[in-house]
């Protein structure tokens, strides 16, 4: 058994993996994110209730960049708290079991190679909308990290009067002055406003997608998060957005698939603890 953690910007979880399936879980809304103590507290008191001797390992995504072979997590950007964090000195301390940390959008992109829609492909970018945006590289079915996960974060190249993370992640829709959760309800009662603001999203995104292809050109792009639950809503506006995408031979090769195993991020995570961890 191996328990895999997900850290969001919003909510902790933590689930009990056994032969690829996720068998128990629980979930926590993060609370009082500026303080480093309060926070720590909360992943703990996720990963506490699954511990047992039967478990061999904790793999945990983070949503920030990580130096991997120490476990050390540097400036969370949607917890302000967590500028340096021994996360794996901190975690192996506590539990005493060992404990592997890398980015969480890395860990979707794991999760998809390993069990989900991935696994056909031997390069492919993950990318992960909800409370941010971010970005994982596998070339030739291995993660290309950069310098302490660093590489992929194209959420912060510049676009329009902010970056493309602002207009394609949940700070949109304060643009509107309300929220995805409440737009996606609302398009689902069919009403036009909220129809018009995901076309708007889609737009965007699909500005985001034009980047990937432009700088990676994989086989696919793995669309995950929990802003995709709308995907029926900006779909054909985000794939219209790419029509004056400059090689349209290659466009037509990028299959752009939307992430559909549950629990991947979790069993992602858990996919970090190698086998030469637990014998």
């Amino acid at each position: 058994m191996i328990i895999g953690v997900d850290l969001g910007g919003t909510n902790a979880r933590a689930g009990l993996i056994q032969l690829g399936e996720v068998v128990q879980s629980i979930s926590h809304k993060l609370t009082n994110k500026h303080s480093l103590d309060a926070t720590l507290d909360q992943l703990i008191n996720v990963i506490e209730p699954l511990i047992s001797e039967e478990v061999e390992g904790i793999g945990i995504g983070v949503p920030s960049i990580v130096d991997v072979d120490n476990g050390i997590v540097f400036d969370v950007v949607n917890i302000p708290s967590w500028k340096k964090v021994e996360l794996k000195k901190i975690l192996e301390n506590r539990f005493g079991k060992p404990v592997f940390v890398n980015n969480d959008v890395n860990c979707f992109a794991l999760g998809e190679q390993q069990f989900g829609s991935a696994q056909q492909f031997s390069s492919f970018v993950a990318i992960s909308v909800g409370t941010g945006l971010g970005t994982a590289i596998v070339i030739n079915r291995e993660l290309y990290l950069g310098v302490n996960c660093g590489a992929g974060e194209i959420g912060y190249f510049p676009y329009l009067d902010k970056n493309l993370e602002y207009y394609s992640s949940s700070s949109f829709f304060d643009i509107h002055s309300t929220t995805a959760e409440e737009v996606f309800h609302a398009a689902q009662e069919g009403k036009a406003r909220a129809l018009q603001i995901w076309q708007e999203y889609g737009h965007h995104l699909g500005n985001v997608l034009k980047v990937v292809l432009y700088a990676y050109a994989p086989e696919a792009v793995l669309l995950g998060g929990s802003i995709t639950n709308a995907y029926r809503y900006f779909e054909e506006s985000m794939l219209l957005s790419m029509d004056d995408f400059m090689y349209p031979s290659l466009l037509k090769q990028v299959k752009v698939i939307k992430s559909k195993t549950e629990n991947i991020a979790l069993l992602g995570a858990a996919a970090l603890v190698p086998y030469k961890a637990l014998v």
